[in-house]
């Protein structure tokens, strides 16, 4: 099975490609980008599929070796990103001290900002100057792959074309703002640039078995922080695809960051610091590590 990702060049120009085997396989000529082939998943993704199979039992294809090969962002960049909040009992409990919310209480999003604030695997976490406390939240990402609206929860999963890894950064210090009225300060807690690491891929839901059942795992310096399993998530992902379609528009290649478990530096006071490297481990997904450093 194939993983779809973007990649630079040795020009530094962005190329799409397919994972085979720990090898990178350009497609750039028969696609312009990832985003691209998101539009029209419904065609691209059986092609795809055809490719790395010809490729997996090809025992000459000649592809580059994942660890010879810069990657980029695996969607330059999503139209739109949106995450999920309290989305995991024990997150809840460790950020509030309160059980989660009851069964009829629904989805709760905000947005983030894109271009900027979405890097790629071992590309650079630049901590903001204005914050001290700048935190790790290990997610799995849902790639739409077919324009979605008012979608019912039992159809949901059919407009997904894959998962892929966030890091969902936030700067605490910067959670609040308490010189108007409407309290929370979404621009300075999660906006602020290289604040969200993507990647390192895109797996096709077809690869997938159950999204829920997921190992995940974030370590900063190979000590684990965050350990837990999707199976925790309070609205699973088709619930949240619906809820927003309700509200929104989902295009090709929005991204919907379903949330974090328990594990989180807040509760304990512990911030990445220049020289961190913070790696997140996600069952099927991948590895997706960044090294830490100041603005």
């Amino acid at each position: 099975m194939f993983r779809l990702l973007t990649y630079r060049d040795k020009q530094g120009d962005n190329r799409p490609g397919i994972l085979v085997d720990q090898s990178i396989y350009d497609i750039g000529e028969e696609f312009i980008s990832v985003l691209e082939i998101l539009n029209n998943w419904a065609t691209t993704e059986p092609k795809l599929m055809e490719i790395g199979e010809r490729l997996a039992q090809h025992p000459n294809a000649t592809g580059t070796p994942i660890n010879e090969v810069t990657l980029a962002p695996p969607i330059l960049f999503p139209g739109a990103l949106y995450c999920a909040g309290a989305n995991y009992a024990d997150h809840v409990l460790e950020m509030s001290g309160k059980p989660p919310p009851p069964e009829n209480t629904k989805p709760y999003f905000f947005i983030k900002s894109t271009r900027g604030t979405i890097i790629g695997a071992n590309e650079t976490i630049h901590l903001p100057k204005y914050s001290n406390q700048v935190d790790w939240e290990a997610e799995i990402g849902i790639v739409i792959g077919q324009e979605a609206r008012n979608v019912s929860e039992v159809d949901a999963m059919d407009f997904v074309a894959g998962f892929t890894i966030v890091n969902d950064l936030s700067a605490r210090d910067y959670t609040k703002r308490y010189d108007v009225p409407f309290l929370f300060d979404w621009i300075g807690q999660k906006c602020f640039d290289t604040g969200c690491p993507m990647g390192p891929w895109i797996t096709p839901k077809s690869a997938i078995d159950d999204p829920h059942n997921l190992g995940i795992k974030l370590m900063v310096n190979n000590e684990v922080k965050q350990n837990s399993s999707s199976k925790e998530m309070i609205f699973k992902c088709g619930h949240q695809i619906a809820y927003l379609s309700q509200h929104v528009t989902l295009y090709p290649g929005d991204v919907i960051a379903t949330g974090t478990p328990a594990g989180c530096g807040m509760p304990q006071k512990d911030f990445l610091k220049p020289g961190d490297i913070v790696t997140i481990e996600i069952d099927g997904l991948g590895v997706l590590s960044n090294p830490v450093h100041s603005s």
